[in-house]
């Protein structure tokens, strides 16, 4: 693809490296932006820099958050007793416009894929044990997508917390195999999680 001005070619590389814009729809972004008054692309570059250098992670459950510890985390009106392990931020706002659930929750930062390198060290599964250790989490709701990496990762949280006194669950398989969970609509993903089942490890 020819561009008329280095500037536009630079903008549209950059916009198109973000997942699901390929050079087209980068190109017509790019060219939006140049359509709009100067105060929108300065606010939207200025929201970008504010969101990389300012977004915290929870310090409990490990979800983006304004500050130290996420407003679910804080709240008084969800039920500390019951904890869903999701693999990242994203499955937390799926599941929470289920409207469904009314627990805490505990974000992995992915799940265990030895083909990437990603082993349980490089997920947030010890301060997940040290939840448990407390003794006020009764149930743990393991909401993983239904791949063999998932599966995997459901596996060994399962053995790791056998040793404790907390039921494991899963949520039920309304989410078709090989699916990922942010792709799934609200209505099943409300229902898995109604109809979740204790987690057998085998």
């Amino acid at each position: 693809m020819d561009f008329p001005s280095k500037l536009v070619e630079k903008a549209v590389n950059e916009i198109s490296s973000l997942p699901g814009i390929g050079k087209k729809t980068a190109l017509r972004l790019a060219l939006h932006i140049l359509k709009e008054p100067e105060i929108r692309a300065e606010g939207l570059s200025s929201a970008i820099v504010d969101l990389r250098k300012n977004i915290k992670y929870c310090t409990n459950c490990h979800s983006i958050s304004d500050h130290d510890t996420c407003g679910i985390c804080d709240s008084t009106r969800r039920d500390e007793s019951i904890v869903c392990v999701v693999e990242g931020t994203k499955d937390v706002l799926v599941v929470e416009n289920t409207n469904q659930y009314f627990g805490k929750y505990h974000v992995l930062g992915g799940i265990i894929s030895p083909i990437d390198g990603i082993g349980p060290s490089e997920l947030n599964i010890q301060s997940l044990i040290r939840r448990v250790e407390t003794g006020e989490v009764k149930e743990i709701i393991l909401a993983l997508s239904p791949t063999m990496e998932g599966d995997t990762t459901a596996f060994y949280l399962t053995k790791k917390l056998k040793t404790f006194d907390v039921k494991v669950s899963s949520i039920a398989r309304g989410i078709p195999i090989g699916g990922e969970l942010e792709y799934a609509d609200e209505v099943t993903l409300g229902r898995s999680i109604l109809t979740r089942t204790e987690y057998s490890a085998g």
